[in-house]
């Protein structure tokens, strides 16, 4: 990685008033160069992980064959600090059907190597690999989980040889629980919903095997679950154990067990809750019914999992649910005669497999979510279930992995109290608030570990003026709730920063006062090597803009369904998104059409981030998936449509925010030929467009943004998508600017907010200064020299400077010490302090 940042305090030698710029100046040397090839996530793994090319994200790694390299029926890892494999210093694996293997040790710093061979279903053992080596870093995060053997030898201490089951983790809070639960103040919200499900007809589910219908008949029998499981009332046994001769007497065809994975693990659900809970006084007929029933479901999907979903970047319906119910079942049969030994193969893969791959990718230590906060929601059960049975049994923390430890700030940064959410992913246009599931997991979070951040979090939510965000209303956390009555910290974090870096993401976030929503200004950036994919958006260097909670800037559309015309073509396209066009094409649907944050830092007065995009115009997509979605749509990935190769070869983006309510947009463009470049906004109110200058007006106040630029732009609007949602959805703004055949162009974007009463400041330009209140920009945009930003203010000695010129500061000459570095001169952490970062290079993610 090269990521140079230097942390000068103001008596450093590098920052003097006794020497001249140029003097100075001549210390300067070129940045190492950024490999930028092959920077991203493979949606399905083609190279062996990891490689001395991989940069660790953790302590020790998984180590992950991809499935087209596994010719056997299973594969045997070897793993040693000596490249010769000795026996006596070298760890084995069995072999297994899976393509992975945890060390589940701490690995010592230095470099290791591993191999892997192929067992054939007889026992042959084929020719081992030839060595991969790869690097142990003293700084990489240590998450040691227990091996398997460990794990299992907990089952019976952790209550694992008994019914009920499922909930063992709480079987110590139960008993409590169950003498005050109907004076709690969740009682009535807890029977009501059982009442609800007391007067079902279950049978009319099973006329028409369906998703919706199997998972609303799972629904309610979670309802009668946890009534069962707290109040101990018979009446919902009795309609449990009726739910479950339903299931067993019905006689599924494959065509209804299997109508969708959703829909299979639906069924297995509300078989696993009343065998489960129910299981001492079940006849042996129908426990063995419900057992056929489960492992012909378990099976069906070990056999088409095992080995693919750990070189999945992410199944999205695995990681959600599936994930969670195949391993309950595993949990439930692991000790059944018949089942056992499968069973409990199944246990260790699925085991193992979160060990790997959870939470979040396993390529995530953020504690943000890469789809966007608006698609964590349909994740965050089983990222507390997971968690919380393991940690039991396994009798190791879980929850000390570095996205859970992070995902309390991530919570409050992406999707503060009362506030939109950042914007990025499907469905995040959909909730203008934190729904209740937000708080009830943030509450989890402040009870489990304690974090201040998401114990301010479930407070807000939950005391806001929306009722729907009330903890207590919660129904997927409320058995966890009841039984553990604890008490955490609801103060605002001291030392909350205004920015946050989602380095593993590829995102940043900058707040001007984020406790106090009302009065915040929220700038989000993204540029992942994640790419575009799944439930992300083609919206590589896009932005989002939010104030008082609400849209400035948004990227635009509807969330009609994953892939529809509209989905395709004015919500995933990135021609929904705050970014550019070129020649009119966007970025690919493809983790290949990726983007990487370089950059950013961030002080008192000051925030800036600076994002690469240009791997992301490369073609069109060349998944499967994608491919039969686009002929679905009756859809070309074609220029006509938005689609297509790009003479693109650079495309650098910076976003700045100017505390508290300037924002600044700074664009290096070039292509291999004259092209248009559509630069893109997007509004929920139309723009009042005067030359180069864009008024929006909403109910928490006025943005005006001006544009400048050396080429000629033109600037239009429309309400129109290319591809209408629908009746129903409100028409939405978009603004073009477009810039005429040039192969290389420089913007420079100043954004003022300001509340109803606040007055907007003149923004004037004299030659390359550019003047705004007491905030100065010093700005090259011609294309034919060098890259030039400078920001300095009249009332605070903050300076940004992005180029190769040595820094003048309120305390001397900053000497720079590469050239086209970033240098932040601003109070951090207390103090003035010179900061200097050059571009940072994700090899984390690099496949190669």
């Amino acid at each position: 990685m090269k990521h140079i940042i230097y942390l000068l305090g103001i008596a450093c030698a590098c920052l003097t008033s006794a020497c001249s710029d140029d003097e100075i100046l001549a210390s300067a040397v070129d940045a190492e160069a950024v490999d930028t090839p092959e920077a991203w996530h493979d949606k399905t793994r083609t190279q062996p992980y990891p490689k001395l090319s991989n940069e660790l994200y953790l302590n020790p790694p998984p180590l992950i064959v991809p499935e087209s390299m596994k010719t056997g029926e299973k594969l045997q890892f070897a793993l040693s600090q000596d490249e010769g494999f000795p026996e006596a210093s070298t760890q084995f694996s069995e072999a297994d059907e899976w393509c992975m293997f945890n060390p589940h040790r701490e690995l010592e710093a230095g470099t290791w190597y591993w191999r892997y061979r192929n067992v054939s279903a007889n026992g042959t053992e084929e020719a081992w690999s030839e060595p991969i080596a790869f690097e142990v870093k003293p700084e990489t995060p240590v998450f040691v989980t227990p091996d398997f053997a460990a794990f299992r030898a907990n089952i019976s201490q952790a209550g694992l040889d008994v019914h009920p089951r499922l909930y063992c983790y709480l079987n110590g809070d139960l008993a409590e629980a169950r003498q005050r639960v109907e004076s709690h103040s969740e009682y009535r919200g807890l029977v009501s919903r059982a009442n609800s499900a007391m007067n079902v007809d279950y049978s009319t589910y099973l006329n028409q095997v369906t998703e919706d219908g199997m998972e609303e008949m799972a629904d309610y029998v979670e309802y009668l679950h946890q009534a069962y499981l707290l109040t101990q009332d018979q009446t919902y046994a009795s309609k449990l154990a009726e739910i479950l001769s339903l299931l067993c007497g019905h006689g599924f065809t494959d065509s209804e067990l299997f109508v969708s994975n959703f829909g299979s693990t639906a069924i297995a659900y509300s078989l696993l809750v009343p065998y489960d809970v129910l299981y001492s006084r079940l006849s042996g007929s129908l426990i063995q019914q419900a057992q056929d029933l489960l492992m012909r479901i378990a099976r069906h999907y070990f056999a088409s999992y095992c080995g693919s979903q750990e070189n999945n970047i992410f199944d999205n319906h695995f990681w959600q649910k599936n994930m969670r119910i195949l391993f309950q079942i595993a949990l439930c049969l692991w000790d059944k005669t018949g089942y056992a030994e499968e069973a409990s193969y199944m246990m260790e893969y699925y085991y193992e497999l979160w060990t790997a791959r959870a939470p979040a990718s396993g390529f995530n230590r953020d504690g943000a979510w890469v789809n966007g906060s608006g698609y964590l929601s349909a994740n965050l059960y089983t990222l507390y279930y997971m968690p919380m049975l393991l940690s039991h049994v396994g009798q190791s923390d879980f929850l000390q992995h570095p996205w859970y430890q992070n995902a309390g700030q991530a919570l409050v940064y992406n999707f503060p109290p009362s506030s939109k959410n950042t914007g990025f992913g499907d469905m995040s246009e959909r909730w203008d608030v934190p729904g209740r599931q937000y708080a009830a997991f943030a509450d989890f979070l402040a009870r489990e570990t304690g974090d201040g951040y998401a114990g301010w979090y479930a407070n807000e939510c939950s005391t806001d003026d929306d009722p729907d965000n009330d903890v207590s209303d919660d129904v997927l956390f409320r058995i966890y709730r009841i039984c553990r009555n604890s008490t955490y910290d609801t103060s605002f974090p001291e030392d909350a920063p205004k920015m946050k870096w989602y380095e593993d993401i590829g995102e940043v976030v900058m707040h001007s006062d984020l406790e106090h929503t009302a009065d915040n200004l929220t700038l989000s950036f993204r540029s992942s090597t994640f790419g575009s994919g799944s439930h992300t958006l083609a919206d590589q260097n896009s932005f989002n803009l939010l104030y008082g909670g609400k849209e400035v800037y948004y990227h635009s559309g509807y969330y009609t369904a994953f892939s529809d015309a509209h989905n395709l073509m004015s919500y995933r396209h990135t021609r929904a998104h705050n970014t550019i066009l070129v020649n009119g094409i966007g970025q690919a649907f493809s983790t290949e059409a990726y983007g990487m944050m370089l950059r950013a830092n961030g002080g008192t007065h000051i925030a800036y981030a600076l994002g690469d995009a240009s791997q992301a115009y490369g073609g069109i997509s060349n998944d499967p998936m994608w491919i039969q979605n686009f002929a679905d749509a009756g859809i070309e990935q074609t220029p006509e449509y938005g689609f297509g190769e790009t003479p693109l070869t650079k495309y650098r983006r910076q976003t700045l925010m100017l505390y508290p309510d300037i924002v600044l947009i700074y664009d290096e463009l070039e292509a291999s030929e004259p092209v248009r470049w559509d630069w893109l906004l997007h509004s929920p109110v139309q723009f009042g467009i005067d030359g180069d200058t864009f008024t929006t007006r909403a109910e928490t106040g006025v943005a005006v943004a001006r544009m400048f630029s050396d080429a000629a732009f033109e600037v239009s609007q429309t309400d129109q998508f290319v591809v209408s949602p629908g009746e129903g959805y409100a028409n939405q703004w978009h603004l073009t600017a477009a810039f005429a055949n040039s192969s290389a162009c420089r913007i420079l974007t100043v954004v003022q907010i300001k509340d109803s009463e606040g007055e907007i400041l003149p923004v004037e330009r004299n030659g390359s200064r550019i003047t705004c209140g007491d905030w100065t920009i010093d700005v090259n945009l011609d294309p034919s020299s060098a890259e030039r930003l400078q920001v300095t203010s009249g009332s605070v000695p903050a300076v940004y400077s992005y180029g190769s010129d040595n820094v003048q500061t309120g305390s001397g000459v900053y000497a720079r010490q590469y050239r086209n570095s970033s240098v932040l001169y601003d109070e951090i952490d207390g103090q003035y302090q010179a900061v200097e970062q050059t571009d940072q290079s994700p090899v984390s993610s690099r496949r190669g």
